[in-house]
């Protein structure tokens, strides 16, 4: 089965907690939350940071934090084992930032636009991608 790492990358602004998400440079895949496959013989805690890393540009951990896992069935019938970090970086963040993923494959020669939601009002997230939100 296919492991997949979601990452809810947390700030504080004002006094509120804020979830960060994108938007895909292809309008067809909606706003998401960071993510990607776990590697053959790869830890989880390693993946994520990779995966963070790759999508965003975000490095220096503070906090990672495994919330929730399940199963799921994605559109095209494949299913997956989700696993999903509450996760938090030290280094400044900016209110919105545009990155080229380095991960290659099906990111390659695309754009994510990055900003940030409050976690609690996700309704523009793509299926799946808020499920575990009110567990932050």
């Amino acid at each position: 089965m296919v492991k997949k790492v979601y990452a809810y990358v947390t700030r504080y602004q004002d006094g509120v907690k804020q979830v960060l998400v994108f938007r895909h440079s292809n309008p067809e895949a909606g706003v998401q939350v960071p993510k990607g496959t776990v590697e053959r013989n790869e830890k989880l805690d390693d993946a994520i940071k990779r995966e963070i890393t790759e999508e965003t540009g975000l490095r220096n951990f503070r906090s990672m934090k495994r919330i929730a896992e399940d199963e799921w069935e994605n559109d095209d019938g494949q299913v997956q084992r989700r696993i999903f970090y509450h996760v938090q970086v030290d280094q400044p963040l900016r209110d919105e930032w545009s990155f080229a993923p380095t991960g290659g494959g099906a990111e390659d020669q695309v754009c994510f636009h990055y900003y940030w939601i409050d976690p609690y009002d996700s309704n523009d997230l793509i299926r799946g991608h808020g499920n575990y939100l009110h567990d932050l």
